[in-house]
């Protein structure tokens, strides 16, 4: 059984391996580069290197309710989607509630990661690390690299013809902090996801002009959903993924224009996608309509050239125009590496890694290497980290075995085969990474259990299909080792919390007289729904 882990970063993934290593015996020592805890959400006015790096008003994207930890919720008055940095409080209460802080390293980064000469029986690392100025070598029964995918820029200038003869600013979108900077200023932001639609908005309040660019469209949603709730309590119940993943892709394709085109119409604003059927994630900004519809931003095909003080946009007419640009954005991505290790432990090809569940190199011997947060939820991180160490955990204790490695092979190649597999794929995402990713923990406390538990608490069991996917981080902890006795509370009060911080003025709601009726017919709806699933 693997006795000291080695945890690469103290981010949110970080901070769950450090509890998950300690609740089941194990000894976590973590390394953290930075002189602090947070990760991502640590907001700082110069970007670090090998540290993710956000802007100031960097907000979650994913509301509270379905970003906390399993065993700890944010505080109650806390907003639904939360500033970075109420965020980075509540990273560091849960690191005091659980006393995370004493197995960290502070201003230590890992140099190297090696396998042991009897790795092949023993399963060991070597883990060499440098701390002011100081190299130091230990031996650690397995690692957890927590250093997440967002601190290598993509910035392909190779295709932007011109960008060289540029006269004015480019950089990056990791290197943008303020607005401050746009001032008066005519800007183009390149590229169409949630960075650089929420850079583009914020410019637009000071810049004289601002252009965003899009190859190919997307998808744009508000936090605000269905009625005022926050959109992914809504949208991500299990039911109504298990209906939008049962139906013909088609259909789908038209259910989903049509709830998107529910707030505005893409077509009229330039936005809607290129191709719907090979659906990106939808970008999450509550300005953008607004934004263009009163000339503050517009919407821009993909740059043909770029020259010294201008950018010439292509379009499916072949009828360029050309507008004068002070400042570009580049918000292309990211790619990732590990330095630390080896090509042979873990290998990026296309953007991808050969890891078993996202989480173990399949071509190990010993699987005492995971990698956690490696992927890429639509919405919080922090539950599906946690729930990937709690899974690598049981895996180093021995209590749950892996397949044999041509089995776990075949179906990480099947996956990259499969990886853009059409509209379905994109509902899957909802519930893959939400679900699925607790789900493999899950199955391994047999299924039983879960149905022994439900029973118990009949009161929880009608509203299952229908409740927000944070079900999985309180519902499934009593199937776990360590149980947390105020998981059924936190299920069941959770709409409590949602607007305990928006009704802060009571009104007096007036009674429809058919309120009685529709009642009645939804709760019949809901006992047939849960019937039929059931079934």
């Amino acid at each position: 059984m693997a006795k000291r882990v080695a945890i690469v970063g103290a981010g949110v993934s970080g901070l769950a391996s450090i509890k998950c290593c300690l609740e089941e015996g194990l000894e976590p020592t973590c390394f953290e580069r930075s002189d602090d805890l947070g990760g991502l959400w640590r907001f700082t006015e110069h970007v670090e290197e090998g540290r993710a790096s956000l802007y100031k008003s960097v907000v979650s994207n994913s509301c509270k309710e379905m970003s906390c930890y399993s065993d700890f919720p944010f505080p109650e008055d806390y907003p639904n989607y939360v500033p970075n940095s109420q965020f980075l409080d509540y990273l560091k209460m849960y690191a005091d509630r659980f006393d995370l802080l004493k197995c960290i390293q502070f201003k230590t980064t890992v140099f190297s990661i090696t396998k042991c000469q009897d790795f092949n029986v023993s399963g060991q690392w070597e883990v060499v690390t440098l701390h002011e100025g100081k190299q130091e070598s230990a031996i650690f029964d397995a690692v957890m690299v927590c250093t997440g995918f967002l601190t290598n820029p993509h910035l392909p200038l190779g295709c932007f013809p011109g960008i060289k003869t540029f006269k004015g600013q480019y950089f990056h979108s990791r290197q943008y902090k303020h607005p401050d900077i746009f001032k008066d200023k005519r800007v183009l932001v390149v590229g169409m996801g949630n960075s650089g639609t929420d850079i583009a908005v914020e410019a637009s309040h000071v810049a004289k002009k601002v252009f965003l660019s899009t190859t190919g469209g997307a998808w744009v949603i508000s936090r605000v959903f269905d009625s005022g709730y926050p959109w992914d309590m809504v949208f991500t119940t299990r039911f109504q993924n298990f209906i939008r993943n049962s139906l013909p892709t088609p259909i789908v394709t038209w259910l989903v224009a049509k709830k998107m085109n529910s707030w505005f119409n893409h077509a009229n604003y330039g936005l809607v996608p290129k191709d719907r059927i090979q659906l990106k994630e939808p970008v999450l900004n509550d300005e953008l309509p607004g934004r263009i519809i009163t000339g503050k931003v517009f919407i821009r095909p993909s740059i043909k050239e770029v020259k010294e003080n201008s950018v010439v946009f292509g379009n499916a007419h072949n009828t360029p125009s050309e507008e004068p640009i002070d400042v570009i954005v580049f918000a292309t991505g990211y790619t990732f590496a590990f330095p630390f290790l080896d090509e042979s432990v873990v290998k990026v090809e296309d953007g991808q890694a050969s890891l078993y569940k996202y989480i173990f190199p399949a071509h190990l011997q010993k699987p005492t290497l995971a990698v956690i947060g490696l992927i890429k939820p639509l919405g919080s991180m922090l539950p599906t980290g946690e729930t990937q160490a709690r899974y690598t955990v049981q895996v180093f204790k021995g209590v749950i075995k892996l397949p044999p490695t041509s089995v776990m092979i075949k179906e990480v190649n099947e996956r990259k085969e499969n990886k853009h597999n059409g509209l379905l794929a994109f509902f899957l995402f909802f519930f893959f990474y939400f679900s699925t990713q607790r789900n493999i923990l899950f199955k391994e406390y047999k299924l039983h259990a879960f149905h022994k538990y439900n029973f118990r608490n009949i009161v929880i069991l009608p509203t299952i299909p229908f409740l927000p996917s944070t079900l999985p981080p309180h519902f499934f902890l009593p199937l776990t080792p360590r149980k947390w006795k105020g998981a059924r509370n936190a299920i069941m009060t959770q709409w409590d919390r949602t607007f305990k911080v928006t009704k802060t003025r009571i009104v007096q709601e007036s009674s429809s007289p058919f309120e009685s009726l529709l009642k009645l017919f939804a709760v019949l709806a809901l006992l047939v729904s849960v019937f039929l699933i059931f079934l």
